[in-house]
């Protein structure tokens, strides 16, 4: 990774840059006359590392930002999101989102060289501003990632008490899994789980006769051979397209009726489950009386 190249105002200022337009975000100050310019850095993680070199010695990447370098399945915004340490007046730039944060030592973390909120504290940040079922997702794969646990994750809900959005994360919590694969796994369970159908086991193993392993399902009900699989666009190219159609006639020889939900269906949380009900149904599958 190359880094983009700092220069001096003087030099800027010859090249026929006004004081305004170096004002401008895309231009950091790194020092005393020394400037950088962000669009010159060749990805996201390049940037903030150069706009590391320019915050204070508490800051921390937070929210969405923290997320995206964390691995959970959100897009780095336009902005940075940082958090500091409170004091009377935050330091503001127009490049940036700053939050005021008290945090503690298992608050941040160093990742890729860069200080970032720990994945407990961003899934925290997260829940005031995130759809449950969206929040899920970035759980799962937090987990998924080893940046949060069980553990982990309820001591610091437990010291949230007076957190905008706890109340969301604690709800949440219990319902995450390190299994999930991906971001539209992840939002299929956490409908299926808040339906009053049985929760879905992630990652399903379907054997043979001999009890060999042969193919895994996304989400699926051993006790009655359903299973669940998300197709997005990557499964439409021709080598993955091959790998399904030989997964899919495993899982049908085997026993398993296979029911296949796409990106359209991500939207419509009740459509997977009313097709699920009625797989469990015809596989033998009684609903509880009310």
């Amino acid at each position: 990774m190359s880094p983009a190249q700092p220069f001096t105002v003087a030099a800027a200022r010859a090249q026929g840059l006004t004081r305004g337009q170096l004002r401008r975000p895309e231009y950091v100050r790194l020092a005393h006359g020394v400037v950088v310019r962000l669009d010159d850095a060749l990805d996201e993680e390049e940037r903030l590392h150069l706009l590391a070199t320019v915050l204070p010695r508490d800051a921390a990447f937070s929210h969405r930002t923290a997320a995206a370098l964390l691995g959970a399945p959100v897009d780095p915004p336009a902005r940075p999101h940082v958090a500091l340490t409170p004091r009377r007046v935050l330091p503001q730039h127009a490049g940036l989102v700053v939050h005021g944060r008290l945090l503690g030592p298992a608050d941040v973390v160093v990742h890729r060289g860069l200080r970032v909120t720990s994945g407990t504290q961003t899934f925290l940040d997260l829940s005031a501003v995130l759809p449950a079922a969206e929040l899920a997702a970035v759980g799962d794969a937090l987990w998924r990632e080893h940046h949060l646990d069980p553990q982990r994750l309820g001591e610091r809900l437990a010291r949230a008490s007076r957190v905008r959005g706890v109340v969301r994360a604690r709800q949440v919590a219990p319902l995450l899994s390190p299994l999930a694969q991906s971001r539209p796994e992840s939002l299929l369970r956490y409908g299926l789980v808040n339906s009053d159908l049985p929760a879905p086991e992630p990652q399903v193993e379907v054997r043979d006769r001999r009890g060999r392993v042969v193919a895994h399902g996304d989400l699926g009900y051993s006790d009655w051979k359903v299973l669940l699989e998300y197709r997005g666009r990557l499964h439409a190219e021709a080598e993955q397209f091959r790998r399904d159609v030989d997964r899919y006639s495993l899982m049908a020889a085997h026993g398993w009726l296979v029911l296949r939900f796409a990106a359209q269906h991500l939207a419509t949380p009740w459509t997977v489950v009313a097709r699920t009900r009625a797989a469990l149904v015809s596989r033998g599958w009684q609903p509880n009386p009310r």
